[in-house]
C-alpha cells in the first residue's frame, strides 16, 4: 500500500485529495505547512508527495529544494498544486525537481490518475531491459541511475524531461504522438494538455542538441508527434 503525502493549507482540499486517494487504498499521511510537511516527508519516506505551493511558514517551492537535495528524498515524486497556472511557475516548480504540477481548481480523477502515473515511474524506469546504458552517438543514458550524459557531461534535467528522453531513446525509429506521451508520462490524456508534451520537448531539446531548431536526436512529425533519430 503505498503512502501518499499530501501538504496543502486548506482543510477542504486536504480532506477531498484523502477521500479519493483512500478510494484507491492509499494511505495518507497530511501536512498544513511546509515546515511539517518537510518534517514528515523526511521522518516518514512516503511514496510521493503532493505539494502546494503557497504554504504557510515554508513555502513548496522551497520544500522541493530542500527534498531534492537531500540523498534520502531526493528520488521521491513530487506533484504540485496550484493556484498559479502561469507557464513560467510550472517550468520553476518543474526545475526544482518536481515530476508533475496541478493547478488548481482540479479534478480528482485527474490528479489520481497523476498519482498513479508517477508511482508506475519508478517500475518503468528499473524494469527488466532497462537496466543497461543506452547509446546514441556522444549521448549515454542510464536509466537505473536516473543519468544522462552528453559528450562527457552529466546532463541536468528534470524527471519528466528524462523519461521522455528515456522512453523516445529506448525505442529509436518509434513515433509516439503526444497523446501517447501523455498517457504514458503523465497517465492521462486530454487534448488541451498535449502543448505540455511540446513545451517539454523544448526544454529537453536545448540541453541535449548542438542546435535546437535542427535536432540530431528528438525529431518532430508534424501533426504527429516525436520520434528518436534511429540512426544516431
Amino acid at each position: 500500500m503505498p503512502t501518499i503525502l499530501v501538504v496543502d493549507d486548506e482543510s477542504t482540499i486536504l480532506e477531498l485529495i484523502k477521500y479519493n486517494l483512500e478510494k484507491e487504498n492509499y494511505k495518507v499521511l497530511s501536512a498544513s505547512d511546509g515546515i511539517t510537511g518537510l518534517t514528515m516527508a523526511q521522518a516518514y519516506l512516503p511514496d510521493l508527495i503532493i505539494l502546494d505551493i503557497m504554504l504557510p511558514e515554508k513555502d513548496g517551492y522551497e520544500v522541493c529544494r530542500i527534498l531534492k537535495a537531500d540523498v534520502r528524498t531526493s528520488l521521491i515524486p513530487v506533484i504540485m498544486l496550484s493556484a498559479k497556472d502561469s507557464e513560467i511557475d510550472k517550468v520553476l516548480g518543474l526545475e526544482l525537481g518536481a515530476y508533475d504540477y496541478v493547478t488548481k481548481p482540479f479534478s480528482p480523477r485527474e490528479l489520481v490518475a497523476r498519482v498513479k502515473a508517477n508511482l508506475r515511474r519508478r517500475e518503468y524506469i528499473n524494469k527488466p531491459g532497462n537496466e543497461k546504458e543506452i547509446r546514441h552517438k556522444n549521448l549515454v543514458i542510464r536509466p537505473e541511475r536516473y543519468e544522462a550524459i552528453l559528450n562527457g557531461t552529466k546532463l541536468d534535467l528534470t524527471p519528466k524531461e528524462f523519461e521522455i528522453l528515456v522512453i523516445l531513446s529506448s525505442n529509436p525509429g518509434r513515433v509516439f504522438t503526444r497523446d501517447m506521451l501523455l498517457e504514458k508520462i503523465w497517465g492521462f490524456n486530454e487534448v488541451k494538455e498535449t502543448r505540455t508534451v511540446d513545451v517539454h520537448i523544448r526544454y529537453l531539446r536545448q540541453k541535449i542538441e548542438r542546435d535546437p531548431s535542427n535536432p540530431e536526436y528528438i525529431e518532430t512529425l508534424r501533426g504527429i508527434g516525436y520520434r528518436f533519430n534511429e540512426n544516431g
